[in-house]
């Protein structure tokens, strides 16, 4: 139900990492520290990407294996670890589901712990290390490598697989289930130098009012396609909409890039601009973006510096939270003027976010009667619109364990204590969450099921936590004791999913391997076929939401395919020449850079580039080129083309007229159709490309997209999806992740659920 990992990586012995995660992940600075400060304190970091970077310049083992082979690694070294039984049996035998795994693929076989490991060595024995090394085209020698520094990490094997393979591959969700599956084998979960998951060092306040759970089902955000999807399946929005699934009155793009970020970004533009798909579009955003360009709306949202906001991430071991504060309001303020509404302290027109959706409640419904006013209505002032600092002041006095202790301690408020530190420690050295005892408070009115799962009695109108089951507190072990536990339906590590036998994919209930759509087999390089990269981050820059930092795109300013020597030789091709790759549903054309930086058969274009605009003055013109948007063979061909790149313009800051660098940089996602996982409904990055020298009128830049070959793309991988209801008609397991769940009647299918089938929000 976690969707990523919290590595110790400061206490490891052992620092795996299946990515350039030192200088280019979330989190990248506490994380690239904590990194160094584990390998000053004689920890090996190993790197699994298949280019290089300054992660893997710093590793004592870099493999750079065929895209896709990951998991085949992985299993190859757990498989080791049961051959050789270099494993923490004690914590398999209390946290593994063994007993359902044997009830469901050895029902004849003695039901022990002992028989349990021989099957589970015997499932894994074809992952030879011979096997990983030819499925990822890497020495064998290296994996054995690899699997002897797992085998002896004593309990301190800290990982992470920041996107990269999981995120890039058809099932590359087993990526991540084979990588927690060697943690399990190695016992370094949840301890000192090993893994936990991020729910353990991640705290989320809630404000006050919180409005009960609705009872209906959004189909355009949670398809019946997906039941199993880790988020919301925005990426097939456009694709939905053509459908006629739904209609949106008005949306809201948060902080949101999607005709930019996401794969087929002309069906976005298309969307969004046809007033029958859309009614009104607004784009909150603190930065001119390709989104923007095609809203009605465009609403300046605050940058970090410009507003109020909590954060908390895992850092490490512990739980905090921080305050950001907007930084003229807090001044004026302290200076003796007052400030009640953030554009009066703020540059322009920015409005924090927080005022802005208390003002547009109060607006819908300013009389209470549609029952939205209530939820946005003073704490302390019974019937006055709530203001930030009431909000902020109600969540640090009621929601913040330890808080309002330290804040008295300190003869001030906790807001106050806020202000003035800006950061607490909620609660620190947070090992092994799952042996946590239960409290008698939560243990009241609970009894255990068949499995040892502790519950209390639940309704179909209580709402699931954000993950876990609605009821679940724990689990009852054999030896009697009553810990917290997993929040998986069992309460444990399921070596043995029920959750993907019931939801229609037995053949997927262990960790298993899923051969890759870019996997060796289905790339041939004689014919110029590669597997493109388009993930790999500079750690420069953010996303698209850098393009206002000027030193920053001097710093990266140009976009270079990186392209080993081999393929460059074999395409007749040198550094600087331009070439097109051809994609599925299309073509981009980029400038080449030789490097054996790179493996064979791989090439890569960083994320971050390739930013545009439409018009002369708009938009930063930092960091965009000036594009047109034409349709040269017919409606559905359309072609990005620059007008013009990077320039020197005229502005309120002089460094504007002294731009040097002209490389806006290629648009790549254009060109990429959708690839929705079947499972996880992970967008599926990496792409089957082939190379050529650019074609007679190709530009730099080009990107050309035909639009029936992108809808025949995502009706393709639509069509290895299974829709399924799962036990007692569950359109989606509650336990997994959904932010705002709704009811546990929302979740069932049918009349009687209260939620039909074709319910859609508006």
């Amino acid at each position: 139900g976690y969707d990523r990992p919290s590595p110790d990586h400061a206490n490891a012995k052992v620092i795996l990492l299946l990515s350039s995660h030192l200088e280019t992940g979330h989190y990248f600075n506490p994380h690239a520290q904590r990194i160094m400060e584990g390998k000053q304190a004689g920890a090996k970091l190993v790197v699994v990407d298949p280019r290089m970077s300054n992660t893997a310049s710093h590793a004592d083992l870099w493999l750079a294996p065929w895209p896709g082979s990951e998991a085949a690694i992985l299993l190859a070294i757990a498989s080791y670890l049961l051959r050789t039984r270099r494993i923490d049996a004690a914590y398999l035998e209390r946290w593994f589901n063994w007993r359902t795994y044997m009830t469901n693929l050895h029902p004849s076989e003695p039901a022990d712990f002992a028989t349990f490991l021989d099957k589970l060595e015997a499932e894994y024995s074809p992952y030879t290390f011979e096997f990983a090394a030819e499925e990822a085209q890497v020495p064998v020698e290296r994996i054995e490598e690899l699997a002897a520094l797992v085998a002896g990490c004593d309990h301190k094997l800290s990982a992470h697989v920041w996107r990269s393979a999981a995120a890039g591959n058809l099932g590359g969700w087993q990526v991540a289930r084979a990588l927690w599956f060697v943690l399990a084998l190695s016992g370094s979960i949840g301890t000192t130098g090993g893994t936990a998951p991020n729910g353990w060092n991640k705290f989320i306040p809630h404000g006050p009012n919180m409005p009960p759970p609705n009872e209906h089902w959004n189909e355009l955000t949670w398809p019946a396609e997906y039941p199993l999807s880790c988020n919301e399946m925005s990426i097939l929005l456009p694709y939905f909409l053509d459908e006629k699934r739904g209609r949106l009155e008005v949306y809201f793009s948060r902080v949101f890039n999607p005709v930019w970020t996401y794969p087929d970004g002309f069906s976005w533009l298309s969307a969004l601009t046809d007033p029958e798909k859309v009614g009104l579009h607004v784009a909150l955003t603190p930065n001119w973006s390709e989104t923007a360009e095609f809203a009605d709306y465009v609403l300046p949202m605050g940058h970090s510096a410009e507003r109020h906001d909590t954060q908390s991430y895992e850092t490490h071991s512990s739980k905090w939270l921080s305050f950001r504060q907007p930084v003229r309001r807090v001044a004026m303020e302290r200076l003796g003027r007052p400030v009640s509404d953030t554009r009066d302290a703020n540059p322009g027109e920015v409005w924090e976010e927080n005022e802005f959706w208390f003002e547009l409640s109060w607006r819908i419904d300013p009389d209470g009667s549609l029952g939205i006013r209530q939820y946005f209505e003073s704490p302390y002032r019974p019937g006055e619109k709530i203001t930030v600092d009431e909000y902020y002041r109600w969540v640090f006095e009621n929601s913040v364990p330890g808080l309002p202790e330290k804040a008295a301690a300190a003869g001030v408020t906790p807001l106050a204590y806020m202000r003035k530190l800006g950061a607490v420690v909620v609660a620190d050295s947070l090992y092994r969450q799952d042996e946590r005892a239960l409290t008698e408070i939560e243990l009241a009115g609970v009894s255990a099921d068949t499995d040892g799962v502790l519950r209390r009695p639940v309704t179909l109108d209580d709402a699931p936590p954000l993950v876990g089951e609605a009821g679940a507190v724990g689990v009852r072990h054999e030896d009697g004791t009553t810990t917290a536990g997993w929040l998986s339906p069992s309460r444990k590590l399921e070596v043995y999913s029920p959750t993907m036998r019931d939801w229609g994919w037995p053949e997927y209930a262990t960790p298993g391997y899923i051969e890759s759509h870019v996997s060796r087999r289905k790339i041939d390089v004689t014919r110029g076929e590669l597997v493109l990269v388009p993930t790999f981050r500079l750690p420069t820059l953010i996303h698209t939401r850098s393009g206002n930092a000027k030193y920053l795109n001097e710093i990266s300013n140009s976009h270079p395919l990186w392209l080993n020597s081999t393929d460059a030789a074999r395409a007749g091709v040198q550094t600087t020449d331009l070439v097109r790759l051809s994609t599925e549903i299309g073509h981009l054309v980029a400038r080449v850079w030789v490097t054996e930086g790179i493996r064979p058969g791989v090439c890569a274009l960083s994320h971050h580039m390739g930013r545009w605009r439409l018009h002369e003055d708009e938009g930063s013109r930092w960091v965009t080129g000036r594009v047109d948007i034409t349709h040269p063979d017919g409606p559905d061909s359309w072609l990005l083309r620059y007008r013009s790149g990077v320039a020197p313009f005229t502005s309120k800051d002089p460094d504007s007229a002294r731009i040097w660098w002209d490389d806006p940089g290629v648009h790549q996602n254009l060109a990429f159709g959708v690839h929705p996982d079947p499972w996880s409904g992970m967008h599926c990055w990496l792409q089957k490309v082939v190379l050529e020298p650019a074609h007679e009128g190709d530009r730099y830049g080009d990107v050309y997209v035909d639009r029936q070959r992108a809808k025949q793309v995502y009706r393709d991988w639509l069509a290895l999806a299974r829709p399924t209801l799962g036990p007692g008609g569950q359109r989606r397991p509650e336990f997994l992740m959904r932010p705002v769940k709704p009811t546990r009647r929302a979740f069932r299918s049918g009349p009687a659920s209260g939620a039909a089938v074709s319910d859609v929000t508006r």
